[in-house]
């Protein structure tokens, strides 16, 4: 597991100025850098896809309520991995280590699968994401899932993927590059928009441009539920390195103030549009729509400014995020969820064989992406689909701990505190899930059944019982789901 942390280290963001080696092992991280691992893993391409995405969907008001919702269900999420930092310190393999511990192998399989897999549709929408800003200047990339823009990709696919072999994780002058590229932009953007922004052109649009009854409202709402997600996507950026936290509570502390911090940079980039640009000219940019938004203020050198600064940040993004998805494949063949030849180490002590299966993935996504309408949409609420699965069962896993009293004293202040959390954060989770529409659940089962040919790899090596009565059914309900998405996807009831 020291190979899992020290790759891992630089995997989630970069942020901290040099990646755990091997001769530092034994290094503890500050509250402060904690905090900065929260913010950089969750402030990345998809803050730079909001004006629109957000503006095709609600106006102001809608926005609102829909970051209220997000927000205070995610702060609960990130009050549980607060709790169970403290609680459960001898899990600190990675979020799918909950739900192993509570619910078993195949439910732990699926916490780490979800999770590998989003991490990998996650690293297809940074490539539509860069060819379609490139499409501003290229029309030959178009939005980002052309020929040309797959084929493109596919060779920056590659080449990271074999620099990555080499050893390149240890490259800490790229974290600092990507961290500048990442939050400038923002930043700025920000300020211009403030400076920019007219009250009346805001209240137009306050209430999505029109007169609408609640149940529109709801509906606009509704629509932009798998977006929140995923801009939340890395709020267990402390709780996956706890092991190197100077003290065990500073990990719940830098979950908390990272978020509440990247909360309110999400609200701003969202809201303060408005105020220059009408509904539907958001709605109408082309991604990625942050560039777009800052045009129209300060003229085609923002166009360029803002993607000049994507490009750059997407680029390491996506370095750090291959190798964590490549973690989570490792990490979960040391506690024997899929083969044990996914823990395979080269002589850099990359997780070679686990960054192979997870880039032939990203591949395939890109691909398919060249039968995507909207490709970048797809891949985004995909994303959040998948990862909102392992969410659903780190905050089951609090609330079993709540129910149980596991790790409670009689009488404990804490157990009140800690059950409505987790109890509102597995709801919230769950409703987010359902608000994502059937269509992403049947197109997860596709990806989950074929998956869980890895899980069951991974029992036969250990000669091992395959599944509980529990799992079979739950095996069933996947591979029944499959069938229809498949059947659904084959009779154009569900489109891409």
């Amino acid at each position: 597991m020291a190979s899992e942390q020290k790759s891992s280290s630089m995997a989630i963001n970069g942020e901290y100025e040099s990646a755990v080696g091997v001769g530092e092992s034994t290094q503890k991280f500050s509250r402060m850098t904690l905090t900065a691992m929260v913010v950089g893993s969750m402030v990345g391409a998809g803050i730079f896809s909001l004006p629109s995405r957000i503006g095709a969907a609600t106006g102001p008001f809608g926005v609102i309520v829909a970051w209220l919702i997000a927000g205070f269900g995610m702060l609960m999420l990130a009050f549980v991995f607060q709790s169970l930092a403290v609680r459960k310190p001898d899990l600190d393999a990675g979020i799918f280590a909950y739900a192993q511990e509570g619910f078993g192998d195949y439910l732990g399989f699926a916490a780490a699968f979800g999770f590998w897999a989003g991490t990998c549709l996650g690293n297809t929408t940074y490539f539509v994401l860069i060819k379609s800003t490139l499409g501003a200047f290229f029309p030959v990339f178009g939005d980002g899932n052309t020929p040309a823009a797959v084929f493109v990709s596919s060779i920056i696919l590659w080449s990271m993927h074999f620099m990555i072999l080499r050893g390149i994780k240890e490259a800490a002058f790229i974290n600092k590059v990507v961290t500048i590229a990442k939050i400038v932009p923002i930043f700025i953007f920000i300020v211009f928009m403030a400076f920019a922004f007219h009250y009346e052109m805001f209240a137009h649009s306050f209430w999505g441009g029109g007169d609408y009854s609640g149940a529109d409202i709801f509906n606009q709402v509704r629509s932009t539920m798998l977006v929140t997600v995923f801009v939340f996507i890395g709020i267990e950026g402390a709780s996956v390195y706890s092991r190197y936290a100077k003290r065990r509570e500073d990990v719940g502390w830098a979950t908390v103030a990272g978020f509440i911090g990247v909360l309110c940079l999400l609200v701003l980039v969202t809201l303060l549009p408005y105020g220059v640009l009408s509904r539907p000219e958001l709605g109408a940019l082309r991604q990625p729509s942050m560039a777009g938004a800052f045009a129209s203020v300060v003229g085609p050198w923002g166009l360029k400014f803002v993607s000049a600064g994507l490009i750059v940040s997407v680029l390491g993004a996506y370095l750090a995020w291959s190798l964590l998805a490549a973690e989570v494949l490792y990490s979960a063949a040391k506690y024997g969820l899929v083969p044990s030849s996914l823990s395979h180490e080269n002589p850099h002590q990359v997780p070679s064989a686990a960054l192979w299966i997870t880039n032939i993935l990203v591949q395939v996504f890109l691909i398919l992406t060249l039968f995507a309408r909207y490709a970048f949409d797809l891949a985004l609420e995909m994303t959040s689909a998948m990862t909102l699965i392992p969410y659903v069962l780190v905050a089951g896993y609090g609330l079993k701990l709540t129910l149980t009293r596991e790790t409670y004293q009689q009488r404990s202040r804490d157990l009140g505190k800690d059950m409505i959390f987790a109890a509102i954060a597995t709801i919230y989770a769950i409703f987010m899930l359902i608000a994502g529409g059937l269509k992403h659940v049947l197109l997860s089962c596709i990806l989950f059944a074929p998956g869980t040919l890895l899980f069951i790899s991974a029992k036969r090596e250990q000669a091992g019982r395959l599944f509980t009565a529990a799992e079979w059914g739950l095996f069933a309900l996947i591979l029944g789901g499959a069938g229809v998405g498949v059947a659904a996807l084959v009779t154009g009831m569900i489109t891409m």
